[in-house]
């Protein structure tokens, strides 16, 4: 947790600060509320041409927890301004050393950039930066103020409208391998592939991770319980580093929405990031957590895959030693891998009211669709009925009653069982 208090002290004095100058309404502040056993459920709803609904009633939405279907007993539409400001505008509404002083603009959106810096890679990233430095010239607006932050905590802007600080925040960004290996193990075992063979028992995986002990390490094949060994301690190895990762990637999302909930205004944040595995029921409640919070504090998630169009063979530099079952296997985990890092960013902008920007390699498009926040966004309410409390993921599917029409929503929920639920 020492990581994440850079961007708590960041957050919150600024913010502050803005607020003195220009105090909002008490109605505009969020205070939380803790309401036992209740789901929310935030729904975008798009028309044939993209166009976000704001029209629906109650009566029209359907919610099935586990197939079963729920009670709505709580149901609020949220209409956001929509901010539009020319270029022009932005660029001279932007403060500048021989500029007089200008009149104070009361802030109307407070957007948050996460970069993920503890999984994007250094190609990634130089595409990411490149893509955001051109966005706080051609994409924000002149009452927009905005943080450019790290997961890892060594990128932090302060909430502002400089220009070129956020620019300067944007290029002192760098790949961290904290939470990532700094050079190959012997047997090389993914995250993917050890939980795999530590929380899902799969043999093959295990066999996989101990023919490549065998050839790396060149035992003699009769050694293969050594090579098991070898195998299940570099997947507790993998594990461990890989649930830490994730662990505080969740806590920073966490920590950057329960501040932003604090401000007047529109929230959003934007996660920048290649993805991440959320496997463990902590990371699971832990996203439950960060959706039920970004609910209640209108806060919108969106997300950008760093990775623009890729590809999930492996490169030279990810391959393994091994015969041709073990390169065909690592192959397969590592394309699975590629595939389930997107998991997370699209649960969490699907279940905010966000958008999940993925496979293009127009990173500048993406990251301004993003900061365009939809018009409308419904947020349904209910206390589930007929659903055991019993400690597993609680999958959501929503339905309105008109055709022609697309839903975006909450994918579902980890419920605690009784037991362990926080009062």
């Amino acid at each position: 947790m020492r990581r994440l208090f850079p961007i708590v002290l960041c957050l919150i004095p600024l913010c502050g600060a803005q607020q003195n100058v220009n105090t909002p309404p008490q109605g505009d502040t969020f205070k939380f509320e803790t309401k036992l056993n209740v789901v929310l459920v935030p729904v975008l709803v798009r028309d044939s041409h993209g166009n976000a609904v704001g029209t629906l009633k109650k009566e029209d939405f359907q919610v099935f927890d586990k197939d079963k279907l729920q009670t709505v007993t709580g149901f609020t539409i949220q209409k956001r301004a929509t901010v539009s400001t020319s270029v022009e505008e932005t660029r001279k509404s932007a403060p500048t050393a021989a500029a007089a002083p200008s009149p104070v603009v009361v802030p109307e959106r407070f957007i948050v950039f996460l970069f993920d810096d503890l999984n994007l890679n250094t190609s990634d990233l130089v595409q990411a930066k490149k893509a955001s430095t051109q966005m706080l010239f051609d994409s924000l607006g002149a009452t927009d103020m905005v943080a450019i932050l790290s997961t890892s905590g060594h990128t932090n802007s302060g909430i502002t409208r400089d220009r070129t600080k956020l620019s300067e925040a944007i290029a002192s960004l760098r790949e961290q391998r904290i939470y990532r290996p700094l050079a190959k193990g012997c047997p090389d075992v993914s995250y993917y592939q050890a939980d795999l063979i530590l929380n899902k028992g799969d043999g093959t995986a295990l066999g996989t991770a101990t023919q490549e002990a065998i050839d790396c390490a060149h035992l003699d094949p009769h050694m293969r319980d050594t090579a098991e060994r070898m195998a299940r301690s570099a997947a507790q190895q993998a594990l461990s580093m890989g649930e830490q990762g994730t662990r505080v990637d969740l806590n920073v999302i966490k920590v950057i929405v329960k501040t932003m909930a604090t401000l007047p205004g529109q929230h959003s944040l934007i996660l920048i990031s290649p993805g991440f595995l959320s496997v463990t029921s902590e990371a699971l409640t832990a996203k439950s957590e960060i959706m039920d919070m970004a609910a209640q504090a209108n806060v919108t998630i969106s997300a950008l895959d760093a990775r623009g169009l890729y590809v999930t063979m492996m490169d030279a530099s990810e391959s393994s030693v091994g015969g041709p079952r073990t390169m065909q296997n690592k192959a397969q985990y590592h394309a699975d891998a590629m595939s389930t890092n997107e998991d997370v960013m699209a649960e969490l902008a699907d279940g905010t009211g966000g958008t999940y920007f993925h496979n293009s390699n127009d990173l500048t498009e993406g990251i301004r669709k993003l900061t365009l926040a939809p018009e409308y966004l419904y947020l349904l309410e209910f206390t589930p009925q007929d659903t055991k409390q019993d400690g597993s993921y609680h999958r959501l599917k929503v339905k309105v009653d008109q055709d022609g029409l697309k839903l975006q929503a909450r994918h579902g929920y980890f419920a605690l069982k009784a037991s362990k639920k926080k009062s």
